[in-house]
């Protein structure tokens, strides 16, 4: 169990986000929200709103600037049914892995294989598959694999949006 430092620590912490304050960064919540403002400039003020999401990501020697915004009224008058491929593919533990390894620096097909939980080549070679028929992937010459640039921050946006 914590210790009662520990513990009214936390609870200190969760006051200060909950007013808006961020102590360990010392930051405003104006600075906090500073895309969420520059977002809601650009919007009609008669329309529902609108979602942006950016990033900047450096792995290795690679870096992936990116953002994309829509508005509410398109995203709700999307078929969100042609959708579920897409997010399919990332519905397995495997597949997952296997991203992060490409993302991390592990590309071809025999690194990927040596990978303890990743199954037989065969199964490897299947879940690739679906990675790259949803988009994730893209196979290279040479059994090598990268996850698309302009992928890279939408995947990571996600994994965000799904974390408790």
């Amino acid at each position: 169990m914590a210790s009662v430092e520990e513990r009214l620590a936390a609870l200190e912490a969760q006051v200060a986000r909950m007013a808006g304050a961020h102590p360990e960064t010392d930051v405003t919540p104006e600075d906090v929200f500073w895309a969420l403002g520059g977002l809601k400039q650009r919007i009609p003020a008669d329309g529902a709103g609108a979602v942006l999401y950016t990033g900047a990501v450096r792995t290795g020697d690679r870096n992936y600037d990116w953002q994309y915004s829509a508005t509410v009224d398109d995203l709700l008058d999307d078929d969100w049914a042609v959708l579920a491929g897409t997010l399919t593919a990332l519905a397995h533990p495997v597949r997952l892995r296997l991203l992060r390894e490409v993302l991390g620096g592990r590309h071809g097909t025999a690194e990927l294989a040596e990978l303890d939980g990743i199954g037989t080549t065969g199964q490897l070679h299947h879940h690739l598959r679906q990675l790259a028929a949803a988009g994730w992937l893209r196979s290279g010459a040479r059994g090598r694999y990268d996850i698309p640039p302009e992928r890279v921050v939408p995947l990571l946006a996600i994994l965000t949006a799904a974390r408790r």
